[in-house]
């Protein structure tokens, strides 16, 4: 099982958890049907696409509504800490909630009762949850952007609202410190993508790869184009690649993407994800070995 969790900006909407279908620019959990835009949408929708052409089994999505007062965000955490062992995920992907780093901690204490242990990955909220509570290094995967870097490379921010100046300051050329610092202080996962105009491989505090082709500027203005390259990575994880392949392919398919949907700063995120069919049909053969469909569709 893919496992995405996270909370949706509706008032009101009830915790649900279920496998993905689609629907139009809709995605439909347990009958409840929640349009495709950032965020966790956005995550959910461009790993569903990824699942879809590979032929895996659909996403499971853990959702509630949530718009900054908490409520939701703890929903899914209590949901996590008491199911989480008897779901036993292969891939558990958090996306934005409220930090709540008490409640990450017993959450990490959960997963080591899976009897085998999921690859975790994390961004946005559930990323800072994780570093605040010095859980960093639980985790496989970040996603960080360049903001959400200095963020990790600052060992006393406990929020991204809180970066010192002088790592705030830094833009993504500044990223190789960043990274120096966040290792230093294991404040960061595993292995790390830094998203921004270069896309960051790093593995245990090593650039292994950097990724500038092909050079789409305007993916940048497009809200929820770093919520989809978490999507591929993590579907790609659970497709079983190794997380550093994961993260490459994933990195040069959204940028693919977004060459091909001749992307401008009023393309919607969805117009983006409706292009990863035609990426892989064209490019995934000779970006890594997953080279055929296991009864995916791609027309």
């Amino acid at each position: 099982m893919l496992l995405i969790a996270g909370t949706i900006p509706i008032k009101d909407m009830p915790l649900i958890f279920g496998q993905v279908s689609v629907e139009g620019n809709y995605l439909v959990v347990k009958g409840q049907r929640i349009r495709s835009t950032q965020g966790t949408t956005a995550m959910i929708s461009a790993a569903h696409a990824t699942t879809s052409y590979l032929g895996l089994d659909a996403p499971h999505a853990l959702l509630a509504g949530d718009i900054g007062k908490g409520d939701g965000s703890k929903e899914i955490y209590n949901y996590l800490i008491n199911n989480v062992a008897a779901l036993a995920p292969e891939v558990l992907a958090l996306h934005y909630w409220l930090p709540n780093m008490a409640q990450s901690k017993q959450l990490c204490e959960a997963v080591k009762k899976c009897s085998k242990r999921p690859m975790m990955i994390a961004d946005a909220g559930s990323m800072y949850s994780a570093k605040a509570a010095g859980l960093a290094p639980e985790f496989d995967i970040f996603t960080p952007d360049a903001t959400e870097m200095s963020f990790l490379a600052d060992p006393w921010a406990t929020h991204p609202a809180y970066i010192a100046l002088h790592f705030f300051n830094t833009d993504i050329a500044g990223t190789p410190d960043l990274v120096d610092s966040a290792y230093k202080n294991k404040n960061t996962a595993k292995l790390l993508l830094v998203k921004g105009s270069i896309d960051y491989i790093v593995q245990g505090g090593e650039i292994i790869s950097t990724i500038t082709e092909p050079n789409i500027p305007t993916l940048e203005a497009i809200g929820g184009t770093g919520d989809t390259i978490t999507g591929l990575v993590s579907a790609f994880t659970y497709a079983g690649l190794e997380p550093q392949e994961a993260a490459i392919i994933a990195a040069r398919a959204n940028r693919t993407a977004g060459q091909m949907a001749q992307a401008t700063p009023a393309t919607k995120v969805i117009e983006i994800v409706a292009q990863f069919k035609h990426v892989f049909k064209n490019n995934l053969c000779q970006w890594s070995n997953v080279c055929c469909i296991a009864g995916g569709t791609h027309d």
